[in-house]
Order: structure tokens, then sequence, then C-alpha cells
């Protein structure tokens, strides 16, 4: 099983202290050794016309895919399912001839015969649109969240969720997982033999370990608003993400910290996120010193408002890895994190862990990262040697040799 980075857990399901640092593998970097991969991959999820410019977790990953896998010795060739029943253009891959409802139909229909033929050698899903290829398959399935946790998901599409990616296991050749914890998951939901499972953590951009210009910061913070110092919260606005406890932590804050230091939250609106955006909403109302960014979509702006942060917060109930605690650990933040399912994993020491269904606990971090300069200064530099080990660069190289693996 190929790994970096991700200790391994305990009996306690916590990470060894022992365990953090993993070499990659030697074929992993030896790719100027090995012919070039024609590497098909999915980008549905990074569509304009389909996300609006909103990129979740899956299109991060994706993006980061498409510009570090070429380093690894992979030409790649982007494809998107087309809509159904939408007049929304395909631009981020050439559209498959079919939709992946019809495609999938066909796949059901035929189960011994038909396979879609596809001009590669490998082809990478990176969500649950998998159907069967005339060339192996990789799937990177991230949690089993619908499964698992139906009460957070969208009933209306939980039930379509739960059949596909168990159809997706089924039908990859191999399957990534972001970390251990996910392993765990997709085991037990969904009966994949651990065998066919390698864990490649995601990552950050080797240029968010350098500081941005100090001018470029100032100029995206005035525009939004911002003062520097302030708590940041990144991420998708839904049940599993807990921003209603982080709001509920802040709000008990001193006066005098509120008034220092803003609540600024980054984040579209998800699934069942109807409670948390009238909570948001009557907090920015009454002048509770809160700021919601939902219209942030410029990576290079996303660094500025981490830089400007002075502690960053994520105490998510569940994740299959946590892209943003990387983030912020690459841009020198200090970072408050729950100690559930996958982040103590990612953490490995390197923030303050808290109990996410805790709302005191969660307040009581935030006030020692903003207060105490030991401990700021303790999880900023365990945090920037954190990212340091977890790059995209690095998730490319283990990535193509999963490829290769295969062939």
């Amino acid at each position: 099983m190929i790994e970096l980075g991700l200790p391994k857990r305990r009996a306690d399901g916590t990470a060894g202290q022992q365990d953090r640092l993993r070499e990659v593998p030697a074929a992993a970097n030896d790719a100027e050794a090995l012919p070039d991969l024609r590497v098909g991959i999915g980008t549905t999820m990074i569509e304009p016309a389909f996300t609006g410019g909103h990129l979740d977790g899956i299109g991060v990953y994706t993006q980061a895919l498409l510009r570090h896998l070429p380093r690894a010795g992979c030409t790649m060739q982007p494809y998107s399912w087309p809509r159904l029943r939408s007049s929304g253009v395909v631009s981020a891959g050439e559209a498959l001839p079919h939709s992946f409802e019809r495609a999938s139909f066909v796949d059901l229909v035929t189960p011994n015969g038909h396979r879609v033929h596809m001009p590669v050698d490998v082809f990478h899903v990176t969500d649950y649109r998998v159907v069967r290829m005339d060339c192996p398959v990789v799937a990177s399935l991230h949690d089993a969240l619908p499964v698992k946790h139906p009460e957070w998901c969208n009933p209306r599409l939980r039930g379509l969720k739960n059949w596909l990616q168990r159809k997706a296991a089924q039908k990859a050749d191999h399957v990534i997982a972001l970390s251990h914890f996910a392993i765990d998951e997709l085991v037990g939901c969904f009966g994949i033999d651990e065998r066919r499972i390698t864990v490649v953590p995601c990552g950050v951009d080797d240029e968010w370990l350098d500081p941005p210009p100090a001018h470029a910061v100032a100029m995206t913070l005035q525009a939004n608003g911002l003062r520097p110092g302030y708590f940041l919260f990144v991420g998708t606005l839904q049940p599993r993400k807990n921003v209603e406890r982080l709001l509920d932590a802040y709000l008990s804050l001193p006066a005098a910290v509120r008034a220092e230091r803003q609540l600024v939250i980054v984040g579209s609106a998800g699934a069942r996120s109807e409670k948390i955006l009238r909570r948001i909403a009557a907090a920015v109302q009454d002048g509770a010193n809160v700021v919601w960014l939902n219209h942030l979509t410029d990576n290079t702006e996303l660094r500025h408002v981490y830089a400007g942060a002075g502690v960053f917060v994520f105490a998510s109930l569940y994740e299959g890895f946590g892209i943003p605690v990387v983030e912020a650990f690459a841009s020198g933040v200090p970072v408050v994190a729950s100690n559930t399912t996958s982040l103590p994993e990612v953490t490995a020491g390197a923030a303050l862990d808290v109990d996410p269904l805790d709302t005191g606990a969660i307040a009581d971090a935030m006030l020692t990262l903003a207060r105490e300069s030991a401990a700021r200064a303790r999880c900023i530099t365990a945090g920037r040697a954190r990212a340091a080990q977890l790059t995209w660069n690095a998730t490319g190289r283990l990535t193509a040799a999963v490829y290769r693996s295969l062939l």
C-alpha cells in the first residue's frame, strides 16, 4: 500500500507521533525514466456551467491532479459528462458522447458486455461517476458520508448517491482513499477489498509555502472589509462542517476579543444549510463582527484571505481528509481542528485538537491561539512543517505510481 505523510492510527483512533513521516516510494520519484502515460480524467466536478465557479473538495482535488500529474509523466486528457437536461456547455474537458445517466443505464443492462472505449492507458474518476471502460479505471472515493450520516445529506439525492458509490466501488479496478480513516469507511460501507485501496493524501501547491506579497494581501482584505488577525473558516456550508457551533463559540468569547477579531466564514451554501445561513445573517445584522464571503472563487484571493487570518478554525464533524487545514498550515496560520474522523491523521499534532461537539472547548482553543504567543508559535512552526510533507506535487507522483501498478 502506498502512503505519504499520513500516520496510521492506533487502536484508540489517534495518530501515533512516531508515525508522522513517510518516505515517498522510490518508484513514485522515477517518472522521468518511465514512458509517458495517457491519462483520462473526469472533470465534471469542475465544469463552470455546472458548478457556478464554486468548487468543493472534489473540485479542488481534480484541478490539482490536472496541474501536477504532467510532472509525473502523465499526458492528461480531461473528459466531462454532459448533463442529461441542461443547456450548459462543457468546457473543462472534452464532452463524452452521452450523459452519465444514459451511460449508466447501458452499463446496467449489459453487465457482461458493453465497455466504453477510451483512447487512454488509464482513466481516473475523481467522484462517483464510474462506468466500465476498455482501460483500467481508478476511482477516488473520498468518504461514505451519505451512508454513514444520511441526516446531513440532500434527501432527494441520497439514495442515488449511495447506489452510485456502491457501483463505483464495484466497477473500479483500483480505489484511491485520501486517509486511513477513509479506508475503514469504504470497506465497511461499500464492501471494497482493502487490497484494492491505496492511500494517497491531498496537499497544497508549493507556492502556498511562500507568503504572498503583503501589499496584495492588504488589497484583498480591504476589498472584502477584513481586518488582519481574524478567526477564519473555509468550507462549503453544510451541517457536517459544524459552523453553527463555531458561531456559538465565537459569540461566547469576551467582547474585547470579538471587537478585535472578526469571524470570517468563506464558503458557498451547501445541502441543508438553511439554518446556518439564517444564523449567519442574524449575526451580521446584529453587528456581531461576522463576515460571510460566499463569492470568493479566485485561488489567489483565497491565499490572501488565509494569509490575513490570525487563527483558523475547522471544527468539522466528518472529513475524508480536510484540505483547508493543510492550506492554513502552509499559510502560517495556527489551527484549531476536530479530533475526529480523518483530521488527527492530517494534523499529526500540529493543531489544537478539540471535541467538535464541545462548544466550550472550541472557544477555549480559539482564545488560546489568539492570546498565547507560545502556543501560537508552536502551532505555526509545526503546521508549516506538516504542510511541507503534504504537497500536490507528491500527490501527483503517488497517483501516477498507482496508475503504473495497474498496467
